[in-house]
């Protein structure tokens, strides 16, 4: 069976190369995806595991899988290179088992490499990504998506990241006890923050301290520039697209565009029609539009790749799967894109970002983690325990340490 598998795969891949050779752009695209990996910053499929399969990957084949947007042939033909790999959890989980089930789908990330290691190859690093691409295999990395999933706790943040969590959402579509997410500014939401709280500007230092990326996706302006102001380290939007194209508060707006670019960030296009159109439908044009005007406002070094696969219900004509990447990448050629410009798009510009963050955890190697807890009464509950707080109104006071790397982190963010 598995046999016929990968000769199902192998003939996919000869159709869209007999295609390829009737299409000039196309015929770029594909070398150029074979010289440098695309890298996608966001897929629902550990989602899709458990919504149909409850995490049971013995009752599932990822060869043969067709209820998702993405399986193993498709990713063959979409010549994915890299992808982070979503361990999501819906905001109902907050003040509950959010970490629980957080914990499960990293859990199922590690396990899906583990099944499926001449497809999938786990990665923590820049480096593990090229390492990856040169076998031939797709690098898998991971974010988490929502800060509830974190139960507002630093050292969660710390162990996730030690599972290999790479970027953390800040949050989904709730508020966190320590930032507001992007319903605020659509006023569906109240603002409990203004922004991030103190708590939260602890978290953005942590998380430059372990080299964790930050993903502004899902987060109001005020969080965004927030976070622009103080990060060490260049930021991700992981899966969002272009405001001044499709007015969804989701998107980027241009005056956040033009400060990614002078932070050397990355915006990656999310493919969900809502946020491609404002409307129910669209269709590649409309994808590429978004990469036209981030590269027009931002620079070609600011784009990526975010499609939002097997987390959005609408996508556009075209792009129904991952299989239909190439095709993004050949509209980009034939609306006059350079080669250079095309690489950086696909991986280099992740490849940067998450280098650079990598050096700035290493430049700060020496610095102590920051052990200050959020003050109980910011999180206080039902479920919730006080243990170790001397008295219930006391919460966290910086630490000299931690004013120290927050000080730090702003004369860097001004000097850089």
């Amino acid at each position: 069976m598995l046999s016929k598998v990968i000769s199902a795969a192998y003939l996919m891949l000869w159709i869209s190369s007999c295609a390829a050779a009737e299409d000039p752009y196309m015929t770029r695209a594909l070398q150029l995806m074979s010289e440098t990996p695309l890298i996608d910053g966001h897929n629902d499929l550990p989602w899709q595991l458990r919504m149909q399969f409850n995490n049971e990957l013995n009752k599932v084949d990822l060869n043969t899988l067709d209820t998702t947007h993405t399986n193993i042939p498709k990713i063959k033909e979409g010549r994915l290179g890299a992808q982070f790999w979503s361990a999501y959890v819906p905001c109902e989980s907050q003040y509950k088992d959010a970490v629980r089930q957080t914990l499960e789908q990293i859990d199922v990330v590690h396990r899906m490499c583990q099944k499926y290691p001449e497809t999938f190859m786990f990665a923590t690093s820049s480096h593990d990504i090229m390492t990856a691409f040169s076998m031939n295999k797709t690098a898998s990395l991971i974010g988490v998506e929502g800060g509830h999933s974190l139960d507002s706790s630093l050292g969660t943040l710390r162990l996730m990241y030690q599972l290999g969590v790479r970027y953390l959402t800040l949050t989904h579509s709730c508020n966190t006890p320590w930032a507001d997410n992007w319903l605020v500014d659509t006023g569906a939401d109240p603002s409990e923050h203004n922004g991030l709280s103190a708590f939260g500007k602890q978290l953005i230092a942590e998380m430059n301290r372990l080299g964790m990326l930050i993903d502004l996706a899902h987060v109001t302006q005020a969080v965004m520039h927030q976070v622009l102001d103080m990060s060490a380290a260049p930021v991700i939007f992981s899966h969002s697209s272009a405001y001044s194209v499709c007015p969804h508060k989701r998107n980027v707006p241009d005056d956040v565009l033009r400060r990614v670019n002078e932070t050397r960030g990355i915006v990656m296009v999310n493919f969900y029609n809502d946020y491609v159109t404002c409307s129910k439908t669209a269709n590649l044009s409309d994808v590429a539009d978004h990469f036209d005007h981030i590269k027009k406002v931002g620079g070609a070094g600011i784009v990526g790749f975010g499609g939002d696969y097997d987390g959005v219900g609408r996508l556009p004509e075209g792009l129904e799967d991952v299989s239909k990447v190439p095709k993004v990448v050949a509209e980009l050629l034939r609306r006059g894109w350079s080669d250079v410009d095309v690489k950086a798009a696909l991986g280099n510009n992740l490849l940067r970002v998450l280098s650079h963050n990598e050096g700035v955890r290493d430049g700060l190697r020496d610095k102590s983690p920051d052990d200050v807890p959020i003050p109980y009464d910011e999180v206080k509950n039902t479920c919730r325990t006080s243990y170790g707080y001397q008295t219930l109104n006391t919460g966290a006071v910086h630490s000299l340490s931690t004013l120290g790397l927050l000080l730090t982190l702003a004369l860097h963010a001004v000097t850089t």
